[in-house]
């Protein structure tokens, strides 16, 4: 299951190698070289592996390539190859989910960032971070014209790049057309959760009735994939249209959405 070292080395971008994967192996392979031969320079190294001196010189100097130094932060915090059936699958698929309907992560700096909504509250979020091991801080609390946000306060570019593998959209969601993979590969409570999570914070509530109206700017291949994901969760169906999907006021007390 994603994210992998592999999906996570390829949210990087290198100007030589065209596969990031590639150097996080090269790497591997010098320093696997130099501790099988102690006493080897640079240019035995280099001409061993077929690489140039100057990048051995600088790997063999303990300069750690962005890509392995984000695959070993994301080892120390178990987020790689989750188990599908653990916890920290469950834990990275929640976050996914309030990433995906009520948070971004930026373009420039991958860092996720999660808003409340009405029916989603500040302690909610930061609880959905702290599961897979990170702190948080409120941003924007007190600037007019501008979205409670609540951050990452350490590794959130790793985590971010981690949810990017696992397939959420680094900068707009807007030509997002499928659900990532991973909701499929997790047990159903899980989707379950996953759903009820982006029912809750997308939502909304209609005065005099008792259904639910969930209505994204996304392209009619997501809207769908999502009724797919409730009606695999629920008994009560969903019906759907282009622009959103109509929750019954029984499907949302099945799901838990008040």
């Amino acid at each position: 299951m994603q994210p992998t070292a592999q999906a996570l080395s390829r949210t990087y971008s290198d100007r030589v190698y065209p596969d990031p994967w590639e150097k996080v192996l090269d790497y591997r392979r010098v320093l696997a070289y130099a501790a099988e031969h102690p006493n080897a320079g640079r240019v035995r190294v280099g001409r061993a592996l077929d690489l140039p001196d100057e990048r051995v010189r600088g790997w063999l100097k303990d300069a750690v390539p962005d890509p392995v130094r984000a695959i070993d932060t994301a080892i120390d915090h178990g987020w790689l190859d989750p188990d599908p059936d653990g916890e920290t699958a469950a834990a990275l698929a929640e976050l996914l989910a309030h990433v995906l309907a009520g948070g971004s992560i930026a373009a420039e700096n991958y860092v996720p960032a999660v808003a409340p909504g009405g029916r989603v509250d500040i302690s909610e979020i930061r609880c959905a971070f702290e599961r897979v091991g990170v702190e948080t801080r409120t941003r924007n609390e007190k600037t007019d014209g501008r979205a409670t946000e609540i951050v990452p306060t350490d590794d959130g570019t790793v985590l971010g790049r981690c949810l990017v593998a696992m397939g959420a959209p680094a900068g707009m969601k807007t030509t997002l057309d499928r659900l990532p993979a991973v909701v499929w590969e997790v047990p159903r409570p899980v989707r379950r959760s996953f759903a009820r999570i982006y029912v809750r914070h997308r939502g909304l509530n209609y005065e005099g009735k008792s259904t639910t109206r969930v209505q994204v700017d996304r392209p009619s291949s997501f809207i769908e994939e999502v009724r797919e994901v409730l009606n695999d969760v629920l008994d009560e169906q969903i019906s759907s249209a282009d622009v959103g999907l109509t929750i019954s006021a029984d499907a949302a007390r099945e799901l838990g959405v008040e």
